[in-house]
């Protein structure tokens, strides 16, 4: 409940054996019915599923050589591996030997 005068949230507060909602600008509601709070939880629906190793055939190609191999095209994709503030990580993975490696750029 909010304050009528100021707007403020009402805080609960107990003055003997009674209960009231008061507000910091001097408002008192005294005149308590018994409020209850339900809360019910919806369906989750289905769970996320996580896919540690990523199915190369739907991930987009690049032109990156290879420093194992010295093939010129690979797979990529990315990942936040650091802070939030930071920029996220490229993965690179041959398209020939598998390689995987990273670029910061």
């Amino acid at each position: 409940m909010f304050c009528p005068k100021c707007g403020s949230i009402l805080l609960p507060k107990k003055e003997g054996s009674k209960k009231a909602l008061v507000c910091s600008c001097g408002y008192k509601n005294t005149e308590l019915k018994d409020t209850r709070i339900n809360e019910t939880v919806k369906d989750k629906g289905q769970e996320v599923e996580v896919i540690d190793d990523p199915d190369i055939s739907t991930l987009p190609k690049t032109d990156a050589k290879c420093d194992k191999c010295g093939h010129k095209t690979a797979y990529y994709w990315t990942m936040q591996t650091r802070a939030a503030d930071e920029p996220e990580t490229k993965f690179h993975k041959c398209e020939k030997c598998k390689h995987i490696w990273r670029d910061y750029n």
